[in-house]
């Protein structure tokens, strides 16, 4: 599984590391604009990334706009929907505005409230067949 993680703070994005790690490859985007940058990378290199942990809060591009951009590129690039990446917004926000405008205009797959507990990453993960 390759991991894009999307995080601006450093120890939120070392835990979500070490929690991913153990199930393939981990590379890190501190804001949006550098998420959208490795994102459109790896699909020119023909080597996507299965998932992308993305979160809301964050300089110069937030989560959302991110959000939006990444299924922007993957719609340019005629990504068949199975192959989509699966994203997982991650906020410390448990708004339902948040949560709506995630999933009914931007098209995450999954929503995780922080501190996210690693039983409940690992049945996200389960659920959209990311692990066994």
């Amino acid at each position: 599984m390759r991991t894009l993680i999307v995080e601006d703070d450093l120890i939120s994005r070392r835990l979500l590391q070490k929690m991913l790690s153990p199930f393939g490859e981990c590379h890190v985007a501190v804001n949006g604009k550098e998420a959208v940058e490795a994102f459109s990378l790896a699909l020119v290199e023909r080597e996507p990334y299965d998932l992308v942990c993305l979160d809301i809060m964050m300089p110069e591009m937030d989560g959302q706009e991110c959000l939006k951009a990444l299924r922007r590129i993957e719609a340019e690039m005629k990504v068949p929907p199975k192959q989509e990446a699966k994203i997982f917004m991650t906020t410390a926000l448990d708004s339902m505005k948040n949560v709506m405008e995630a999933y009914h205009r931007g098209g995450c797959t999954a929503y995780l409230v922080k501190p996210i507990a690693l039983e409940k990453l690992h049945e996200t993960l389960r659920e959209y067949k990311l692990i066994a």
